[in-house]
């Protein structure tokens, strides 16, 4: 006779699940930490480029048998190069640099799974990804991209910071802002890269964003926020865990609109007692 969970957290009594809920903690702190400065420097449009920039390295490695996440890493890679050489070498503007070549990525990638013969299960999985199916193997990958993505965290803070003022005076301080900025892009290709298995090219900009955008109501100073927005992402794993059991939705889309969804409910909240605060200063 097969049994059932019973307690609303008896799910994560599952192996799968815990795996999954490790994964996404480990996605979501990397995500946090390249998120606020995703935030900061206003390079939303950049992850969202990354993240579907994959898409042709990740549908060429399932065609040919081969491990997506390397065919992803590659093809992002492939584009933040990109990026950089038409912005030296074709004079173009970041964001034009990043918009043809998004699309173009895009096109790519379209055409390899169109070209296949059935592919529709393999592109869902890459659009919104399989949290779900995180292995021990994907645990260690996952552990490894949060620590190099903490250690250059800490390493190019003081770059980030003055780059984010004024490349300028970055400059100026010798803190050298075109390796900053390298750094950086580095760094959201890794947290888009990690983030690929728990929600997929679709999603991932939402748990790169969110909580970052939710910890923003909080604080001020540039670690807490990290911090918070640690906190607030590893709240929407587990939210959107839970959610996907016992709605029978898609894990993947679950924890990146659970992560939506803190964010809302953190600037209402925010929102709702700073205009109690006024009202108590004006009495």
């Amino acid at each position: 006779m097969t049994t059932h969970p019973t307690g609303i957290l008896d799910p994560f009594a599952l192996d799968f699940l815990q795996r999954g809920m490790l994964g996404g903690a480990l996605v979501a702190i990397l995500c946090a930490v390249v998120g606020t400065w995703v935030v900061i420097r206003g390079m939303a449009f950049l992850g969202e480029a990354l993240a579907h920039g994959m898409l042709p390295g990740v549908a060429l490695a399932t065609v040919l048998s081969l491990p997506v996440l390397i065919g992803g890493a590659l093809s992002a890679i492939a584009m933040s190069l990109g990026i950089g050489a038409l912005q030296r070498r074709a004079r173009l503007s970041y964001d034009t640099s990043i918009g043809l070549l998004f699309v173009s990525m895009l096109a790519l990638g379209v055409i390899i799974i169109s070209h296949s013969g059935s592919f529709a299960t393999d592109a869902t999985a890459i659009l919104f990804g399989d949290i779900l199916a995180i292995s021990a193997v994907d645990l260690v990958l996952l552990a490894a991209a949060a620590a190099i993505g903490l250690i250059v965290a800490v390493v190019f803070h003081r770059s980030f910071v003055a780059l984010s003022l004024d490349a300028r005076i970055a400059a100026v301080l010798g803190l050298r802002p075109q390796l900053a900025q390298a750094a950086l892009v580095g760094l959201v290709t890794l947290a888009v890269v990690a983030s690929y298995q728990a929600v997929g090219s679709m999603l991932v900009v939402g748990l790169l964003l969110a909580p970052a955008v939710a910890a923003g109501h909080w604080t001020t100073r540039i670690p807490s926020r990290m911090a918070l927005a640690a906190v607030f992402g590893v709240a929407a794993v587990f939210l959107g865990l839970l959610a996907s059991w016992y709605a029978a939705t898609a894990a993947g889309a679950s924890v990146a609109a659970s992560a939506i969804l803190l964010a809302g409910l953190s600037w209402a909240v925010r929102a709702t007692l700073s205009s109690r605060g006024a009202r108590t200063q004006r009495a």
